[in-house]
């Protein structure tokens, strides 16, 4: 789920820190290299969450890999220095290989991938070293571990890592998701198997049962085929897990939430249930994210988002 860059509609546009002062205000201080400021805003951050969705933020910022040295060399008994290389070194090793299958990424795309990516986990296991209770250190590993091909039982031992610490870790769910999709390293029942176990243990209010919805996108997305979302089973499965989530009433929205708003908004607008889309969408208002529409036939995310939510508010009346 790494967001790609693309162009916007006018009158809609994605503002991955929608408009949250904390994570504008990182953002800021990495743009100006300034890393005294970045420790100040990260440091006091406690929640595993939060500080998951901030440093997605850090990670869309260009060029840190640049200056990052420089926080090093001035605080060497600091691990977060190593944190944000880290953490952001992932998401520069996808930027060089591109958001295109294997069979369209060029060798020397992939060889960069490669270095990149082993930087990023020198330094996230240079602070696991150090903090072994880091949880976004840990995090990012179960995510660089589908690029660094690592197998199933060490792939799994990086996520239950988290999970001990962090038994709802929203990123961690998230990313072991992938891994053990069927286009890396898993299969659909794997897939499955996951999102639903995941789900049933998730506390209501919870965020985890996004992953459900993003199974069920993800195997649309695979067999190309609107028959799979309308399903009675299917439907009814998404409608109980968005029910658990964002449409339970205890639920509150906090840091990252909107991403997995959109991602139930989509899976629900094309499962036909416009109504639960809807109410979805009510408590999203403009803040489109570029995952997960940026899948709809290669079109731009926010056109898309707002195709979908004028489709789902001229329907809401009539279905349920």
């Amino acid at each position: 789920m790494w967001p790609f860059r693309k162009k916007q509609p006018a009158g809609l546009t994605i503002d991955e820190t929608h408009g949250d002062p904390t994570a504008v205000a990182l953002r800021d201080a990495l743009r100006a290299r300034d890393w005294k400021t970045t420790r100040d805003i990260f440091e006091p951050v406690a929640d595993p969450d939060a500080r998951a969705y901030l440093m997605s933020v850090a990670a869309g910022v260009d060029g840190l890999q640049d200056w990052v040295g420089e926080w090093q060399a001035a605080a060497p008994q600091s691990t977060l220095p190593l944190l944000f290389k880290g953490c952001h070194g992932v998401f520069w090793a996808w930027e060089a290989r591109g958001s295109y299958g294997s069979e369209h990424t060029k060798q020397e795309q992939f060889r960069e991938f490669w270095r990149r990516l082993k930087i990023a986990e020198n330094a996230l296991d240079d602070v696991v070293a150090r903090d072994p209770d880091d949880v976004t250190a840990l995090t990012w590993l179960v995510t660089s571990a589908r690029g660094r091909q690592v197998d199933a039982t060490e792939a799994r031992l990086r996520f239950d890592e988290v999970v001990k610490r962090h038994p709802g870790h929203v990123v961690a769910h998230e990313q072991m998701l992938q891994y053990v999709c069927a286009k890396w390293f898993g299969s659909e029942e794997q897939m499955f198997e996951l999102a639903r176990s995941a789900t049933a243990a998730a506390p209501a209010g919870s965020l985890v049962p996004n992953i459900l919805a993003t199974a069920h996108l993800e195997k649309y997305l695979s067999a190309n085929s609107a028959e799979h979302m309308e399903t009675d089973e299917v439907r009814a499965e998404l409608l109980a897990a968005a029910e658990k989530s964002v449409l339970h009433p205890s639920f509150r929205p906090h840091f990252g939430w909107q991403a997995r708003g959109n991602t139930f908004a989509m899976a629900l607008a094309w499962a036909d249930l416009h109504d639960a889309a809807a109410r979805v969408f009510d408590l999203l208002g403009d803040q489109v994210t570029k995952w997960p529409w940026q899948y709809r036939n290669g079109g731009n995310p926010a056109s898309v988002f707002t195709e979908y939510r004028d489709i789902s508010y001229g329907l809401r009346a009539t279905t349920a």
